[in-house]
């Protein structure tokens, strides 16, 4: 049967009163200065997002509130905003006695653990900028983000020590600590470091914060290019106020709220919405420091009793693999809103959250340069399956293109396909790449971020992905997004995911190729793949659907979700692989 292009819903249906019920008059009425009166800047001015994040509520009625409850093998660690309070002063007396200052650069190299997320809030209290790496990195990736960051001290653990950074740590040269913690969250007594154990236990609980502006730099979060070395987009403490307005508009947190981000620390999400958006609104967050596992995931939903769930694309299309029946053995009364970022969300996923959790997948987009949530399908919004949704109050989106002298021009007319940009002024924007003026002045026309992505936006305002401007597949003279073919191959019920490529061709210039993974019970033979090639033609005409079809196991993926599509692309035709440091192991 087919189903309906929208999936209807109104603020009365809701079991929280949404915080942005009207969409259009919020939008009117919402100015960044508003929303940065909603904080309380430090005593005496200037903006920090730790006093934010954290003092705000210690010093208040939520001081006694759970701000983390870290689950591992032996139970469940809670932490309330005072106790935060002083874990995190504690860290920045220990950085403060190292020497490290304002400006410095401290990176993280850690799985979700209780002091990677003390090591972030102290650092920006200390007014140290801090620079998250994904624990999955090999060790050349941890030495080139180091390096390209004269990071000065790391935290990390003592078997990520060992088998990572002990092997080049004779090529960090700015590299002056290490601060490692035990496995087992003990001591570490490892030669050459420094047990953050033991320093943080002799630390004083007492910390007067640095004095940071808001245009002072608190964050680099390195993103991969397609060639050459890795870009530092730099973020300063004013990002607080869009983490605030997109925790509210986006994420629609509430004070009673149990929260859970599964998004890997090292990636911006991790950053942004699994510790700064959370503890600004006041909720508690699950912290889950376990691999996937469905069977956990469902538990966690339901035993910690999860109102808001943030998660992948990659991580729903693997619970859609293990089957909605898995999920029917649980019950999740208190889920209210599930949200999702990475890459963008397929139809067939909504759908399959109604399904299984009687709740519709929302999507929405943004970017590392855009540091926070930029367009996004909000609990009252009509969804329309595969759309990233309509942008939150304070963004003001485009779709553009360049004419023949080569400027900017509004593409004013809905459903044609253009570059999307957005007007300067949102407090995450990026304020550069660090060394790289160059790269980061090519970002810009004028007031507009040119975003690098394809969109095309309807009649009604919502934005619909195309794909990346160098995903984009020319056949025949037809432009073909990757994201249509691959949505259309997953509503087949033996498709797991699938990947797409444009494959050089003498006649029509590139034909589409797809990489599909089944779900479990089901055959890669030549029987199922003309019966794919067959699905995809119906869909989506001759001249859209793929030619060829390739059957794997998995897809390669950044840890962030993203299908790595230039890397399929890469292998197929026997070409250099570019950065891979972000590559998901077993990709």
């Amino acid at each position: 049967m087919e189903r309906p292009r929208i999936i209807r819903k109104s603020a009365g249906d809701l079991p929280e009163p949404p915080h942005l019920a009207d969409y259009a008059a919020e939008r009117a009425a919402f100015s960044w200065q508003r929303a940065r009166s909603e904080l309380a800047g430090l005593p005496g001015g200037g903006l920090n997002i730790a006093y934010e994040a954290v003092e705000r509520h210690a010093r208040g009625e939520r001081a006694g509130h759970i701000a983390f409850r870290f689950l591992g093998n032996n139970g469940a660690r809670e932490v309330t905003f005072a106790e935060l309070s002083g874990l995190t002063n504690r860290f920045a007396n220990v950085l403060k006695a190292l020497g490290i200052a304002k400006g410095d650069r401290l990176f993280l190299l850690a799985s979700r653990i209780p002091e990677l997320y003390i090591a972030v809030l102290g650092s920006f209290k200390n007014g140290t900028v801090v620079s998250p790496l994904f624990s999955a990195f090999g060790p050349e990736p941890i030495a080139t983000r180091i390096n390209l960051g004269a990071g000065t001290v790391l935290v990390t653990t003592a078997s990520l020590y060992e088998r990572k950074v002990a092997p080049v740590r004779s090529q960090l040269p700015t590299l002056r600590h290490v601060l490692v913690v035990g496995d087992d969250g003990g001591s570490a007594d490892i030669p050459g470091t420094l047990d953050l154990g033991r320093l943080l236990a002799e630390a004083s609980e007492r910390f007067e914060i640095v004095p940071t502006r808001p245009e002072d730099l608190a964050l680099l979060h390195f993103t991969s290019g397609t060639t050459g070395t890795p870009k530092g987009a730099m973020h300063v403490h004013e990002a607080v106020v869009t983490h605030w307005a997109t925790g509210k508009y986006a994420l629609d947190l509430h004070p009673r709220d149990i929260y859970w981000c599964t998004a890997d620390p090292g990636w911006v999400t991790g950053t942004s919405y699994g510790v700064i958006a959370p503890l600004l609104h006041g909720v508690t967050s699950i912290v889950d420091a376990a691999d996937f596992d469905a069977e956990r995931w469902y538990r966690i939903l339901q035993e910690q009793r999860v109102s808001v769930w943030y998660t992948a694309p990659t991580a729903i299309r693997m619970l859609m693999k293990a089957g909605a029946d898995l999920a029917r053995q649980y019950a999740f009364p208190d889920l209210r809103f599930i949200a999702s970022v990475g890459e963008p969300l397929n139809p067939e996923a909504v759908w399959w959250g109604l399904e299984a959790f009687g709740l519709p997948i929302h999507d929405n987009w943004w970017q590392t340069e855009t540091g926070g949530i930029m367009i996004a399908n909000t609990p009252a919004m009509d969804i329309k399956p595969g759309s990233m949704g309509r942008p939150l109050p304070g963004i003001e989106a485009a779709i553009v293109q360049k004419g023949a002298d080569g400027r900017l021009e509004m593409v004013d007319e809905p459903d044609r396909d253009g570059e999307l940009a957005l007007k300067r002024g949102w407090p995450s924007m990026l304020r550069g790449y660090l060394d790289n003026e160059e790269r980061y002045r090519r970002c810009f026309a004028g007031d507009w971020y040119l975003t690098g992505d394809l969109a095309r936006r309807d009649a009604d305002g919502y934005y619909w992905f195309v794909g990346r401007a160098d995903d984009v597949i020319k056949s025949a003279g037809h432009l073909i997004g990757p994201f249509e073919v691959e949505s259309a191959l997953m509503e087949h019920p033996a498709v797991a995911e699938a990947g797409v490529i444009g494959k050089p061709d003498e006649m029509v210039g590139e034909v589409v190729k797809a990489f599909v993974s089944l779900r479990q019970g089901f055959n890669p033979d030549d029987a199922l793949r003309r019966e794919l090639l067959g699905h995809a033609r119906r869909k989506l005409g001759a001249a859209v659907a793929p030619k060829e079809i390739e059957f794997v196991g998995v897809l390669p993926r950044t840890r962030s979700g993203k299908i790595m599509r230039r890397l399929l692309k890469a292998r197929e035709l026997g070409l250099p692989e570019g950065d891979t440091s972000t590559l998901e192991s077993g990709g």
